[in-house]
């Protein structure tokens, strides 16, 4: 498998990893929301955007692998 190929899978496993990790936490969360009545002191719903950031950055890792693995290892040989 080439530099860059290997490269490519890794990075999406990491995408993968990052989008389960943040969904579970995201499902965590508004069940602890859910429990606690679902209100914040200031009567908002309370969503914590840290973990849909991670959503969107695991999903931007799996779609765009290929071009990030292309900017690492632009002066590798084939």
């Amino acid at each position: 498998m080439k530099t860059k190929q290997l490269a490519n899978v890794l990075i999406k496993i990491l995408g993968l990893s990052l989008l389960v990790h943040s969904i579970s936490s995201i499902i965590a969360e508004w069940m602890t929301m859910f429990i606690s009545g679902g209100m914040t002191q200031s009567g908002y719903w309370y969503v914590q955007l840290s973990p849909l950031i991670t959503v969107i950055i695991g999903i931007i890792f799996i779609v765009k692998s290929r071009d990030i693995a292309t900017l690492l290892f632009k002066n590798e040989d084939e």
